[in-house]
């Protein structure tokens, strides 16, 4: 009998950067991705691919796989980080 393989599971190096409302908008983009890191090199990474949000990131609530982070928190590979800007009325 021979020894089960071990089973790897791919994950994707880069975070994806997901955009919404205007945020969407300004960046002319609906995604991108990124390198991993803090949430404040991910900010940068994001100002440096789409230059049209970098204004409005410092407004915006980041979200990290559903959880609101700070720029101290990690974007780990395969992350998904959410840019949500302000909403009038919510």
């Amino acid at each position: 009998m021979t020894d089960p393989q071990p089973v790897h599971h791919d994950v994707d190096p880069a975070v994806r950067v997901r955009f919404w409302a205007g945020a969407r908008a300004a960046a002319g983009a609906e995604e991108i991705t990124v390198a991993p890191g803090r949430v404040r090199d991910v900010t940068a990474a994001i100002a440096r691919s789409a230059p049209g949000v970098a204004a409005i990131l410092p407004l915006c609530s980041l979200l990290v796989d559903g959880h609101r982070v700070g720029p101290d928190d990690a974007a780990l590979p395969g992350s998904v980080v959410e840019v949500l800007p302000p909403f009038a009325g919510g």
